[in-house]
């Protein structure tokens, strides 16, 4: 295939997924939608669509495939052992007071909404099971990590880490995957009515996530970042991802791992990370700058990497 032809395929997986942020910002613009849709919106597919949506992709799979326990693994580790690069380099670059923000921006992605989203675009139902997997392999480590630079560089905010861990156990995504291992290690099926009322439901999480993310999106925000926000940036794009996916091509994994590999560790700044910052006293702003420049990055940074391991054959 030529690379015109090549880019225009990838275009196809990646632009529907962007397209739904682009609509959110526009429907927030016109005033369409509002801050209250948002809020309701985003709980409803957290609470109930998205872990319908990952309990479904788990009982429909094919498990010899979905389970993928070596990407799991690299994964977790890349996370962390990104987590710690960021986390000295920031020592060297940035701010102190700015630190803890800076690291959760720059190593804490959105591979919940965005990476499944692409996962099911380009790879359909697998990708959706598959991704499934992997979004219960990085929440927690999200989490956990996250409190534990914010709670180092605000020593003001106090932490309970019997808190965070009865978050991450009640997780309702976590929950979902467990139960959707558990019911297709089980051999039982669903009734075909409970089924589709399920898939009814489970269809709209990722159009509605992604609206919801476009109309959290603030202009204002990205005219205003700042050097640090620019900086994290471009290690949550760029660096971060790229080093993943080379050390793990070297490792010897390659096709779709690969490119799952890529969706998750070069999704945008999580969303959660601005939350999280405000709760624990630090950089708002510097969170919230960064969530909004990676997410708009992402429709370039996310189409080029996939195109360019596609054109390498590196993607299968």
């Amino acid at each position: 295939m030529n690379p015109s032809a090549l880019f225009a395929e990838t275009l196809n997986v990646t632009f529907p997924v962007f397209a739904m942020v682009l609509l959110g910002i526009a429907l927030k613009r016109l005033k369409w939608i509002d801050t209250a849709f948002i809020n309701t919106s985003s709980a409803l597919v957290f609470r109930g669509a998205m872990p319908t949506l990952l309990f479904l992709s788990l009982v429909d799979a094919d498990m010899s495939q979905a389970l993928m326990p070596g990407l799991m693994i690299y994964l977790a580790l890349a996370t962390v052992t990104s987590f710690l690069l960021i986390w000295w380099w920031a020592i060297r670059r940035v701010a102190r007071e700015d630190r803890g923000v800076y690291v959760q921006a720059a190593f804490r992605g959105n591979g919940g909404i965005i990476g499944l989203a692409l996962a099911g675009s380009m790879y359909g139902s697998f990708g959706l099971s598959a991704g499934s997997v992997l979004v219960a392999t990085i929440i927690p480590l999200y989490n956990v990590l996250a409190v534990i630079v914010l709670a180092w560089y605000q020593p003001q905010t106090s932490v309970s880490w019997r808190s965070i861990a009865l978050k991450i156990l009640k997780n309702p995504l976590i929950l979902s995957v467990v139960a959707g291992l558990s019911f297709a290690a089980s051999g039982l099926d669903l009734p075909d009515w409970l089924h589709t009322s399920g898939e009814y439901f489970a269809n709209m999480t990722l159009p509605l996530a992604l609206i919801s993310i476009g109309g959290t999106m603030s202009m204002a925000a990205i005219r205003e970042a700042s050097g640090a926000a620019l900086g994290a940036s471009v290690i949550k794009m760029i660096s971060m991802p790229a080093m993943a996916v080379f050390i793990a091509w070297l490792a010897g994994f390659e096709g779709r791992e690969l490119v799952l590999l890529f969706l998750f560790m070069g999704s945008p700044s999580a969303a959660a990370s601005f939350v999280m910052a405000r709760a624990m006293g630090g950089n708002a702003r510097l969170a919230a700058n960064t969530v909004a420049m990676t997410t708009l990055a992402s429709s370039v940074t996310i189409t080029l990497g996939i195109f360019v391991l596609q054109i390498t054959g590196m993607a299968g």
